[in-house]
């Protein structure tokens, strides 16, 4: 995984819903439930734009969050 300052981490938000995002692997994911969007890196800088985001499976989405403990 990129290394990723915990105070940038602290601000950064899901483009598309504002919604809080948490490092998991190589991807910053989205909390909302509703979107499970997914957001890698470009070099070590989040890449944030929403044409470059994957939609995590409900299954995918809930794995990490539950690993995460935000279940």
């Amino acid at each position: 995984m990129p290394n990723i300052d915990p105070e940038l981490l602290d601000i950064l938000v899901c483009p598309v819903t504002k919604m809080k995002l948490v490092a998991h692997g190589d991807l910053l994911v989205s909390t909302d439930k509703a979107t499970r969007l997914a957001y890698g890196f470009q070099d070590g800088i989040p890449d944030l734009l929403t044409e470059h985001s994957k939609m995590l499976s409900e299954q995918e989405w809930n794995a990490i969050m539950n690993e995460l403990g935000l279940s």
